[in-house]
């Protein structure tokens, strides 16, 4: 198991150094120039450019960057005057990591739910609901969701209120919103995980023994049926916890999100790499902790990669 962890890790940091370079090479080819304006002076430009290290051959500013990456300085930003990446990251984190671990819970409590009972009474009028349900979750975009959810909840019926992040009524709707398609995600794969399992041959040896069908249900059925589930988690909950610029800038949330697009907007470089570094990182972390994770429920997978 050692040895099987430590290849995940130095995997890992392969794809983080990958990413890296490859990021910080876009965010130079990006179009225009971060410091173009009509008022500024060519004096103040040079300044500027010297202060950013601009004005060094691109390999210089690589390995400048690196450097400082190792240490966990992300820079400062070229927007937000005398303010680190790092203390944006850590002002807007919260807000999409909250917002996410909400949306999270709710899309895999309701969606593994929704898919173990649609397996279960498969062609009854509750598999038809269920399937329903998956189905709108899957074809409806996030900011249509939303819209809905405000819409209803919040203008029509008055239950919620449709914007800012103040209190527990507020984090309602948008966490709906944001778990709604991760949800419908789940619940397909499960219902069809869940089938295939129920076809398996351990399974009607259990009940050939007179085994409970809650015992097989619980122990042989959702055991087996929910490593697919446990697959793609990483890549969701990364993407989940970082923060959607959709949900956010309909809930008028600050977080991730909102500073990620304004800083293309605007050709902040610093925090453009910053934000895309934290993100990968959260990233390939969850996806290392799923690699280990789907290596302790089944054993076989660390036995065939080693």
């Amino acid at each position: 198991m050692g040895r099987y962890i430590l290849k995940r890790i130095l995997i890992s940091l392969a794809t983080l150094l990958v990413l890296v370079t490859v990021v910080f090479a876009l965010v130079r080819l990006m179009p225009g120039d971060p410091f173009s304006s009509e008022k500024m002076t060519p004096q103040v430009r040079q300044n500027l450019e010297r202060y950013y290290g601009f004005d060094k051959p691109v390999l210089e500013q690589y390995l400048t960057y690196m450097g400082r990456l190792v240490r966990g300085d992300l820079g400062y930003s070229m927007k937000y005057a005398n303010v680190t990446v790092n203390e944006i990251i850590a002002k807007a984190f919260p807000y999409s990591a909250d917002l996410g671990l909400r949306a999270l819970a709710i899309a895999v409590s309701v969606g593994l739910t929704l898919g173990v009972v649609s397996a279960l009474n498969r062609k009854k009028p509750i598999d038809a609901v269920c399937v329903v349900v998956a189905i709108i979750g899957t074809s409806i975009p996030d900011f249509i969701m939303g819209y809905v959810l405000q819409y209803f909840f919040g203008i029509r019926w008055g239950l919620l209120p449709i914007a800012q992040y103040k209190g527990f009524a507020y984090t309602i709707l948008p966490s709906v919103g944001l778990g709604f398609y991760t949800l419908a995600l789940v619940s397909r794969l499960m219902r069809s995980s869940m089938l295939e399992v129920v076809q398996q041959d351990y399974v009607k040896t259990a009940r050939a023994k007179g085994a409970s069908r809650f015992r097989i249900v619980r122990k042989h059925m959702i055991r087996n049926a929910i490593l697919p589930i446990v697959t793609v988690l990483g890549p969701i909950t990364a993407s989940v916890l970082t923060g959607t610029f959709v949900i956010e800038s309909i809930f008028a949330i600050p977080g991730m999100g909102k500073f990620y697009v304004s800083s293309v907007q605007s050709l902040d470089y610093t925090l453009v790499l910053g934000m895309t570094v934290f993100f990968g990182a959260f990233l390939v972390t969850a996806n290392l902790i799923v690699d280990v994770l789907y290596g302790i429920v089944d054993p076989r997978i660390r036995v065939a990669r080693g």
